[in-house]
C-alpha cells in the first residue's frame, strides 16, 4: 500500500511543504519486525533532507522515517512550472545542451565581469555550452574589439550604440557581423536564438533594449537599475504577461532574492511569480557609505571629483562611483527594490555597512535576520542570475574564515545623504516621479564630473527638477521618455540659472 502526500511536511506531519515534491509513503517490508515509514522524495524539496534524514517520532506516531529519493521527473507538471511557449523553465534551463547570452554594455565594469564568467562557464558547466551570441558597447573600440577576439565558439555580433565608430569598426573587424544603434540593440535583445540578456547599459540608455528582452519573455540579468526606476510598473507589467523571467545583478538585490528563497518555498504553489513574499517583513539594503562617509558637511561642500571617485570598496564607471558618493545609488535601488519584489517603500530600510560583505538581508515577521555575505565582487551575482536556480562554482573569490571579520552597521545620516530621503519619497508616489530624478541626477553627475557646480548641489537640483514637473499617476513609455528628455534640460536650466 502507498498513499501520496503532499504541502507540508513538519514534526507533526508527514506532508510535503512544496506541491512539486511528491513524498510516496510506503509500509514496510514483510519480515520486518518493527515497521519503518520509508518517504521516497521527489522533486525539488531533494535539496532540503538528505538520505536517512530521520523525523521525530511524534511526527510517525512512534515509527522511524527514513528519506530516499526518486530523481524522475514528477509528472504532469503544475501550471507554475509550464513556461510560455519559446521559454525555458527555471527547472528545465540546465538541460539545453547551449546557453546563448546577449550582453548589452559589454565594455563596462559589470559587462566585462559577465564575459569572463561565461567564459568560466564554458570549463566548469560540463552539461551546457555557453556562448556569447552578441556584445554592445558605446565608444570604447579596443575593448569591445580584444573582447570579440577572446570569445570562447562561434564570433559574436558586435553592435555599436554610436553609430558615428562604423567605419572604424568594420576596419578592425572584418569577420564579424557589425550593427549600429539603437534598432539593432533591441533586435538582439529579443532575438529568438538568444536565451539570456544581461542588461547592463548605464543609465537610461538601457531602458529600450531591456523592455524589449522582457515583452520577449528572455531571461534578464538586471544590472541596469535605471530601467524600473523609470519605468519599473511598465517593465513588471511586461514581464507578467510574457512570462520574462528578471533576476536581479545588482550585488544587494541578488542577495535580496536568495535571501528570499524561504519566502518563494513557503507560498501554496511551486514556484511563484518572483514578487510575491508572505512572511517577510522588511528589505535590507546596505550602504558602504561611500567616500564620503565620515566627512562633515563643509568637507562634501567642497569635494572634488577626483575625492568622489575614490570609492572605498567597489571599482565602476564614473557615473555609479559619483551615484555611490552622494547615496543616489542606493536611493535608485530603493525604487529598484519596491518594482522588482513588489515591496511599499516603508519596507525598505538602508543601512550603512563600511566593509561591504553582507550585501543585503531580509528580515521575516518572527524577526529572523537572514543575510547574504561574501566578498565584493559581481562576478557571484552575475553567475547566479545566469544560472539559476543551480549554483556552480564561481571565479569570484570566497570568504576568507581564517581571518577575523570586521561586520559594523550604522543608521544612515539623512541630514548629509538628502539623495537616498528622495529615493523614498519618489519609491511611494511612483508614478513619473522616477524618470524624473532619474534624468535629473544624470544630467547633475555630468555637470558635477565637468566642475559647473557642487558635489551637493547634485540632490537640490534633483529635488527641485521633481518639485516643477506635474506628476502622472500612471503614464505611458511616450510619457516617461518626454519627461526623462524635459528633466535632463531642466536640471542643466537650474544649474546654469543657480551657478
Amino acid at each position: 500500500m502507498a498513499s501520496t502526500c503532499r504541502h507540508q511536511l513538519s514534526s507533526t506531519s508527514l506532508r510535503c511543504k512544496r506541491r512539486r515534491s511528491r513524498c510516496v509513503l510506503k509500509t514496510p517490508a514483510e519480515g520486518h519486525r518493527r515497521p519503518i515509514i520509508r518517504i521516497v522524495v521527489r522533486g525539488s524539496f531533494m535539496h532540503h533532507v538528505a538520505a536517512g534524514d530521520v523525523l521525530p517520532n511524534q511526527a510517525t506516531e512512534g515509527l522511524p522515517v527514513c528519506f530516499a529519493f526518486d530523481r524522475t521527473p514528477l509528472s504532469p507538471p503544475t501550471p507554475y512550472e509550464t513556461p510560455p511557449a519559446g521559454r525555458p523553465s527555471p527547472s528545465s534551463i540546465h538541460q539545453q545542451s547551449s546557453r546563448r547570452v546577449c550582453v548589452l554594455g559589454a565594455t563596462g565594469s559589470v559587462g566585462l565581469a559577465t564575459l569572463e564568467v561565461v567564459q568560466h562557464l564554458n570549463r566548469v558547466d560540463a552539461e551546457c555550452d555557453w556562448q556569447v551570441w552578441a556584445m554592445s558597447g558605446h565608444r570604447n573600440l579596443d575593448q569591445l574589439c580584444e573582447s570579440a577576439a577572446a570569445m570562447h565558439g562561434p564570433p559574436p555580433r558586435i553592435i555599436a550604440s554610436e553609430p558615428s565608430v562604423a567605419g572604424s569598426l568594420r576596419d578592425r573587424l572584418p569577420d564579424l557581423a557589425i550593427e549600429f544603434g539603437s534598432e539593432a540593440l533591441i533586435g538582439a535583445a529579443e532575438h529568438p536564438d538568444v536565451d539570456t540578456v544581461v542588461a547592463a547599459i548605464v543609465g537610461r540608455a538601457g531602458l529600450e533594449s531591456t523592455l524589449a528582452a522582457v515583452n520577449a519573455g528572455k531571461r534578464v540579468g538586471l544590472a541596469n537599475k535605471e530601467t524600473l526606476v523609470v519605468a519599473g510598473p511598465l517593465v513588471t507589467a511586461a514581464a507578467d504577461s510574457g512570462g520574462a523571467e528578471i533576476l536581479p545583478i545588482d550585488s544587494e538585490h541578488s542577495a535580496i532574492f536568495q535571501c528570499l528563497a524561504e519566502a518563494r518555498c513557503s507560498t501554496d504553489g511551486v514556484q511563484p511569480p518572483l514578487r510575491r513574499w508572505p512572511g517577510v517583513r522588511r528589505l535590507i539594503l546596505t550602504a558602504s557609505g561611500g567616500p564620503f562617509r565620515d566627512s562633515s558637511p563643509e568637507q562634501m561642500d567642497a569635494a572634488t571629483p577626483a575625492e568622489a571617485l575614490n570609492h572605498p570598496t567597489w571599482n565602476m564607471g564614473p557615473k555609479i562611483t559619483i551615484d555611490s558618493a552622494t547615496m543616489m545609488n542606493k536611493a535608485l535601488e530603493v525604487i529598484e527594490a519596491r518594482w522588482l519584489f513588489d515591496v511599499p517603500a516603508d519596507r525598505i530600510e538602508v543601512i550603512v555597512h563600511p566593509q561591504s560583505l553582507i550585501h543585503s538581508m531580509v528580515e521575516f515577521d518572527d524577526g529572523s535576520l537572514v543575510a547574504q555575505i561574501s566578498p565584493p565582487d559581481m562576478r557571484l551575482p552575475i553567475q547566479y542570475a545566469l544560472t539559476y536556480p543551480c549554483r556552480l562554482p564561481c571565479p569570484a573569490p570566497s570568504l576568507d574564515r581564517r581571518e577575523p571579520w570586521q561586520m559594523s552597521m550604522q543608521p544612515v545620516d539623512l541630514d548629509r545623504f538628502p539623495a537616498l530621503s528622495l529615493g523614498f519619497e519618489v519609491a511611494r508616489v511612483g508614478g513619473t516621479a522616477g524618470a524624473v530624478v532619474n534624468g535629473a541626477n544624470e544630467s547633475a553627475v555630468a555637470l558635477f564630473l565637468d566642475g559647473k557646480i557642487r558635489f551637493t548641489d547634485i540632490p537640490k537640483i534633483c529635488r527641485q527638477t521633481l518639485l516643477d514637473h506635474h506628476h502622472e499617476t500612471s503614464p505611458t513609455l511616450s510619457t516617461l521618455l518626454k519627461l526623462d528628455r524635459w528633466s535632463r534640460q531642466h536640471a542643466h536650466d537650474l544649474a546654469i540659472t543657480n551657478s
